[in-house]
């Protein structure tokens, strides 16, 4: 006779494989109810674009369940009220989940715990990062702000670990709950900009595991340099899968260590550095743990008073990549698009806004939360106050990113741009990253008319530039 169900409640883990919370309940002598819980209320509620990955998601993991002879139950509401009343309904007898590390989360987390004692038991995994937060510190025993003594650490605590298995099977209860459809949650975005992520993009546990398949075949061994080259593929354009935990982080791990282990001839230096930009990832999350302000708020409080512009049309013109400087141009049509950015790219664009049209870093922030399919908000914060000089372990303001300059070195024949941007495409490569110094010659053969197909820049940079470092200096002084 089968015990009591386990509920195992899913957020951003929705997969099958190494999965902690499912493994440990698929043990059990007991049907296995898995659960994903709508709370439209709840604080850094998905943008659009995520929105977007979350609805595919779902219906990718909903079809994995039933190929173990399970079933995805979705509800909506408050969190802790839809556990409570499916616990009671279903007589379930354990709860288990992956730890989050929002802030909002530790605390449902620690309700929950609290409301459910004594009915039933609540057990959580580690299994979204590879070290916690609270596993972390320095040798004053605080919590880091320089990400290189923290990834120091993180490397001599390392260990090669097999992930777990998806589950054979799972049991079903002897009858399930209601389940809502996933179309009556309004995930999918209202415009139609989304159409274009199916070019790029296969949400879903089996999507990760292709990428993270083709990855290690191939971009894995030259990342060191082409990293940086947003014409070339790369990366490993994982962020989403990670985000939303389609794949665990440990898989990705894993996977860079056996391909290693097994070409012991290619050298170590782009796994290595690769891996280093996992570390970022966790050192965002560190980072939020301790400074749960820095979502919405700079880290170092001197920058609270800093001069910022309020210039709707400037903000309008970066949002649709209508700036006059290519490669930020190309950068925020990209990300239109395609709700994804090349990193590289998103340094240019943010230094940008920040600092040649001082704009305040939380209006990036907001645009990249709604806009960016893996939009996560730890990774969100670190990324923008690095940008703005106000966060941990930053760039200095004063480090001011030239955008000819950084277009001309990450992508010299503009090829990026003429994707992108592809009323310039018939410029010649001199300037491509600077079209208003063409002659009128040059760009009437390339079908250029400046401020009619093409706007002119709308600041001066070495103007703005300037303008900026005297910012800088009031809040300095």
């Amino acid at each position: 006779m089968p015990g009591k169900p386990t509920l195992v409640w899913f957020r951003n883990d929705l997969r099958l494989a190494d999965n902690p919370a499912l493994h440990a309940a698929s043990l059990q002598d007991s049907p296995v109810l898995p659960v994903f819980i709508w709370d439209g209320g709840r604080p850094n509620l998905p943008g659009s674009a995520s929105r977007w990955w979350l609805y595919h998601s779902l219906k990718h993991l909903a079809e994995s369940l039933a190929a173990k002879g399970s079933s995805l139950v979705v509800q909506s509401g408050e969190t802790l009220e839809a556990l409570c009343r499916l616990a009671e309904q279903t007589g379930a007898s354990r709860l288990y989940f992956n730890r989050g590390y929002e802030p909002e989360d530790r605390l449902l987390e620690s309700r929950i715990k609290e409301r459910l004692a004594g009915r039933l038991e609540v057990k959580s995994f580690k299994g979204n990062l590879l070290f916690e937060p609270w596993a972390l510190a320095n040798k004053q025993g605080k919590p880091y702000q320089v990400f290189t003594p923290f990834w120091k650490q993180c490397l001599t605590l390392l260990r090669q670990e097999t992930p777990l298995p998806a589950p054979d099977g799972l049991a079903a209860p002897p009858a399930w709950p209601e389940c809502l459809p996933l179309e009556v949650l309004g995930l999918a975005p209202k415009l139609k900009w989304a159409e274009g992520f199916h070019t790029m993009w296969t949400p879903g546990e089996a999507g990760a595991a292709a990428k993270l398949a083709q990855f290690v075949q191939s971009a894995l061994w030259s990342y060191a340099h082409n990293r940086d080259i947003p014409n070339l593929p790369g990366t490993s354009e994982l962020s989403p899968h990670l985000h939303y935990g389609e794949i665990s982080i440990r898989q990705v791990v894993a996977a860079v260590q056996q391909a290693l282990a097994e070409q012991p001839h290619r050298s170590r230096e782009d796994a290595d550095i690769y891996l280093k930009e996992l570390g970022w990832r966790e050192f965002a999350y560190h980072l939020l743990h301790y400074f749960p302000h820095t979502v919405n708020a700079p880290l170092k409080e001197a920058y609270r008073a800093f001069p910022w512009r309020h210039d709707p049309e400037g903000l309008k013109a970066w949002q649709r990549g209508q700036t006059g400087y290519p490669i930020v141009d190309a950068g925020m049509r990209q990300l239109w698009r395609l709700g994804w950015m090349h990193n590289r790219v998103r340094m240019i664009a943010g230094s940008f806004l920040v600092k040649d049209l001082l704009l305040p870093w939380q209006d990036g922030a907001a645009w990249f939360w709604d806009t960016l399919v893996d939009a996560d908000v730890a990774n969100n914060a670190l990324g923008w106050q690095w940008v703005a000089g106000s966060g941990a372990d930053a760039s200095p303001f004063f480090r001011i990113f030239n955008p000819v300059l950084q277009g001309e070195k990450f992508d010299p024949q503009g090829g990026y741009i003429r994707r992108w941007v592809p009323e310039l495409a018939e410029l010649p490569d001199k300037w491509i990253h600077q079209p208003w110094k063409a002659s009128s010659a040059v760009l009437q053969q390339a079908g250029i008319i400046l401020g009619r197909n093409y706007p002119f820049p709308i600041v001066d940079h070495d103007e703005a530039r300037q303008s900026a470092l005297n910012a800088y200096a009031k809040i300095r002084s």
